[in-house]
């Protein structure tokens, strides 16, 4: 007759010391279940992969810079070759910056033009985005692609060309001693030049953003529909403002960009020239992010009325005539109109163009933009 009582074998095998289910320690040393418990370890591991991809890049890049310089030669500082190496530089810096911001722009210009068409960026890329896609938000991209290429060539091969020159012309201490005015003189200067390969495309980029629908479908058929209606003249109707934008604009961005860089240099324990490429480029992204600011506020009531002069000049009317009815319009307020969302685009903008550009200047085997050094002679009296 089976006990209606557990065995003494049925209670230990319910109530042991053992854990049910529990793993053993030969289950805890087996390197497959044990990574389940290494999760804590994904990110050191992904630290450890990223700084090995980044040396590789590095690797690759100087690997790709000696065989560009084995190619060109090694090219003289202050020569042609020179030169042309620093147009190509900002053609590359200012075309792909610039139109990669062009959504932002497109909402600034509309916003210049009539403030009251949307109430901030998002609801305006909402809108653009519905109604005409991906495409809408990039409208102008083309001739802002155009125009700035063209402008970023000369402005930066000039400013590189002209502070040389001016540099050459006032003597060596001189140029050290009043340093601020040459990078003023030369960046006017470059800029000069630069805003008259700007302006057509500028003329263009305005209309196609500030019309809705656009006037033109790209770039071309633009010049060749103001041109149609407006000779040539229709093309650089814009080109005082976009002077008085840009010239005060590019001065306060080379100038301010120049003594920063300076100001960097000078707190950091080592000189310039003892520091990496790496380190280099990043004071000049700092650098760039911090005169984009400063050249966005002072530029930025001619900004907005080279928008409402683009989009709203009649043919014929004069160039001072047009500017008092639009300010008539604005007032002193309305010139201030889309400023924050100009810092934060120029501002950018400023800061990738640099880096990008003294980039290209290390791959090229060139020093970067700022930081000078003192004359030979006050150096050695350090």
């Amino acid at each position: 007759m089976p006990s209606l009582f557990p065995t003494k074998g049925l209670l230990g095998d319910h109530f042991s010391h053992q854990i049910p289910h529990a793993k053993s320690a030969a289950d805890f040393s087996s390197p497959q279940k044990h990574s389940r418990f290494l999760a804590w370890s994904a990110v050191d591991d992904m630290k450890t992969r990223a700084g090995g991809l980044s040396s590789e890049a590095q690797k690759e890049i100087s690997k790709a810079s000696s065989v560009a310089q084995a190619k060109t030669g090694q090219i003289e500082l202050y020569s042609l070759q020179f030169y042309a190496a620093c147009t190509f530089g900002g053609l590359i810096a200012c075309g792909i910056t610039h139109t990669a911001v062009t959504p932002l722009d497109l909402v600034k210009c509309r916003r210049q033009v009539d403030s009251k068409m949307y109430k901030g960026n998002f609801e305006a890329w909402g809108k653009i985005g519905r109604a005409e896609g991906i495409r809408g938000i990039f409208t102008g991209w083309a001739p802002t692609f155009f125009g700035y290429s063209a402008q970023g060539a000369f402005k930066y091969g000039g400013y590189d060309f002209f502070k040389k020159f001016y540099s050459d012309l006032a003597g060596e201490e001189a140029a050290y001693r009043y340093k601020t005015g040459l990078y003023l003189t030369a960046s006017a200067s470059a800029e000069v030049i630069a805003d008259v390969a700007l302006c057509p495309f500028e003329a263009v980029k305005v209309r196609m953003q500030t019309t809705i629908p656009p006037f033109a479908s790209g770039t071309f058929s633009g010049i060749s529909s103001i041109m149609s209606k407006e000779g040539t003249a229709g093309l650089y109707k814009g080109l005082y403002p976009l002077w008085g934008r840009q010239i005060p604009y590019t001065m306060m961005k080379f100038a301010s960009f120049e003594t920063i860089v300076e100001a960097i240099y000078g707190y950091m324990p080592k000189k310039k020239s003892e520091y990496g490429k790496g380190v280099q480029t990043g004071v000049s992204f700092v650098g760039g992010y911090a005169a984009g600011i400063l050249c966005a506020i002072v530029s930025h009531p001619a900004d907005v009325m080279v928008s409402k002069l683009n989009a709203n000049r009649q043919p014929g009317e004069a160039f001072g005539s047009a500017m008092g009815r639009i300010y008539k319009d604005i007032g002193f307020t309305g010139l201030w109109n889309g400023l924050v969302i100009r810092i934060f685009m120029i501002g950018t903008l400023t800061s990738f163009q640099w880096g990008i550009y003294d980039s290209f200047k290390v791959f090229m085997g060139f020093p970067t933009t700022g930081g000078a050094a003192p004359p030979p002679k006050q150096t050695a009296n350090l």
